[in-house]
């Protein structure tokens, strides 16, 4: 990459501003969510660990041994909340799967190095509670977006035998990955995060999931056509890194930026929301109705 100026870092990483509408569309994935909550069954503020930041919210599906979606929120690491996400789990519960969607410390209170930590708790509290709540452990799928696939990807290349002992080697069986940062290098550049983020040569190296050998579960890397250069080249960066057969589908989203891109994943004609059934095997689901 030839050098740029932290401006231009800005610029291509800084999506709020990018997005005219940014904040009106944060606006409505809260007012969405909040119906979502109150006119679904489910079950909130789960804790998965000791801190107050380590809690969950659980939608169940009526389907029994249902595939569990387990969506990690963006944020750039630092912003947002799960209560934020929860419009997105209703249109999978209606479809037969499960959804989970887990909460994390933000920075600067944490080290970036504390987020995957906690999620990996998070997993494994997914795999050891799933069936509790109508999940197959078996078939339990991540869909990340922005940060989130970031730490999706992360999660992706996790030794869960080294976690515990009683988690299978293989606890993720896929991820769809959402306009994800994979290498971490160019936001050291960008003043906007690094103030909160305080990335340094050594955290990028231990946080670049571009740097880690390729994991066993499949990837499905997208992102919008409307984001940046930056974003793009970020997700074709991920297919470089571990290769198609990790990562066969390299896409960008027509018509979709940053934000907007979710309500693909919400909309079940979406492009994303049919990735994400792919990975979780609803095909069989479809052929009952």
């Amino acid at each position: 990459m030839p050098r740029q100026s932290p401006a231009w870092f800005d610029q291509q990483y800084n999506n709020r501003a990018r997005v005219a509408d940014s904040a009106d569309i944060l606006g409505r994935w809260a007012r969405a969510s909040q119906l979502v909550r109150e006119r679904s069954r489910c079950l909130l503020d789960v804790a998965y660990g000791e801190s107050a930041a380590e809690r969950l919210d659980v939608f169940p599906s009526d389907v029994p041994n249902a595939p569990v979606l387990v969506f990690v929120h963006g944020g750039y690491w630092r912003a947002l909340d799960k209560s934020d996400s929860s419009f997105v789990a209703s249109s999978f519960t209606d479809e037969g799967a499960m959804v989970v969607i887990p909460n994390y410390s933000l920075c600067p209170d944490v080290g970036m190095d504390r987020i995957p930590l906690q999620l990996v708790q998070a997993l494994a509290w997914v795999w050891r509670h799933a069936a509790e709540y109508g999940g197959d452990p078996m078939r339990v799928v991540l869909v990340g977006h922005s940060a989130g696939a970031h730490l999706a990807s992360m999660l992706n290349c996790c030794d869960w035998k080294a976690v515990a002992p009683d988690l299978p080697h293989h606890l993720v069986k896929g991820v769809l990955a959402i306009s994800g940062v994979y290498d971490l290098a160019p936001l050291r550049q960008a003043p906007f995060l690094q103030a909160d983020l305080r990335l340094d040569a050594d955290s990028v190296r231990r946080l670049s999931p571009a740097q880690f050998p390729a994991p066993e579960a499949p990837v499905y890397a997208i992102v919008g056509a409307l984001e940046s250069e930056e974003f793009k080249r970020q997700n074709r960066l991920i297919r470089q890194a571990w290769g198609r057969r990790v990562v066969p589908i390299c896409e960008e989203i027509k018509g979709c930026n940053h934000f907007d891109i979710l309500h693909d994943l919400a909309d079940p004609a979406g492009r994303s929301h049919q990735l994400a059934r792919r990975l979780l095997d609803l095909r069989w689901y479809s052929a009952l109705l």
